[in-house]
């Protein structure tokens, strides 16, 4: 952003200030840069509202509390150079891969979010919910007008791809979906099957391998391997609950 107060007030479309900013003393001048500021930091405060809301990123975990210790293999290095979002000036992929539970889905988040934050327009979708959303569409006109809802953002995350399996009509539309956004846009993908497992996901498809091949090409893959952190936690839970009631039950033969 310009530091010229006069630039930045064409910027916000203020002409009639502009027009008259030669009589401004410079306690008027004062006052307008005040303006401006005020009407700077108000439309930032609405695009991010707007950005958030339309991105449907949902709830998730800080990354400030991953637990980096949990996984057997997790390149913790690789994960922060996506949250600085260097691959989205390079309009780079980044495909997110490891079994159901390990932090895939909370990575991709904040990952989302840390993009929302510095500006950038995202779309935070399942892959169930944006192919059957393609695929329910009625005529060229209306297939068109979704496909660029999910072409246009900077950063479109899909997540959970894998596990369900979908038919050729679906398997184009993500082709379609990667091949509109491939070199312009960033496209983060969570998925637990290996990419030689996806022609599992899509039986009978023919584009997979033109599909996997225009992903991977300029992408960051990271790798998780853990068992799931959910059963870790729910066990975790369950360990207390039993030890409350042993000290509840030793407290009342006490009584």
């Amino acid at each position: 952003m310009s530091d010229d107060p006069k630039h930045r007030a064409r910027a916000l479309g203020l002409f009639g200030l502009l027009a008259r900013w030669g009589e401004l003393g410079d306690e008027e001048r004062a006052l307008a840069l005040r303006v401006i500021e005020w009407e700077e930091g108000e439309r930032q405060r609405r695009s991010l509202e707007r950005r958030l809301r339309n991105a449907r990123v949902g709830r998730f975990k800080s990354i400030a509390d991953f637990d980096w210790k949990w996984p057997k293999r997790c390149d913790r290095e690789a994960v922060e150079d996506l949250l600085a979002l260097r691959f989205l000036d390079e309009r780079a992929n980044a495909i997110l891969l490891g079994p159901n539970g390990v932090g895939k889905t909370t990575i991709a988040r904040n990952i989302a979010h840390t993009a929302l934050l510095a500006g950038h327009t995202v779309r935070f979708v399942t892959a169930s919910e944006m192919l059957n959303d393609l695929a329910a569409q009625d005529g060229a006109l209306a297939l068109a007008r979704r496909l660029r809802h999910y072409a246009g953002p900077r950063l479109l995350v899909v997540d959970e791809l894998g596990y369900l399996s979908y038919g050729n009509r679906h398997a184009d539309l993500l082709f379609e979906v990667v091949s509109r956004r491939y070199g312009e846009r960033s496209t983060l993908i969570t998925t637990n099957k290996p990419f030689a497992e996806w022609g599992e996901v899509f039986p009978n498809a023919t584009c997979v391998v033109t599909l996997v091949d225009r992903l991977c090409h300029h992408c960051d893959i990271v790798q998780i391997d853990a068992e799931s952190y959910r059963l870790k936690e729910a066990r975790e839970r369950q360990a207390r609950k039993t030890g409350g009631r042993s000290r509840r039950s030793a407290e009342a033969a006490d009584g």
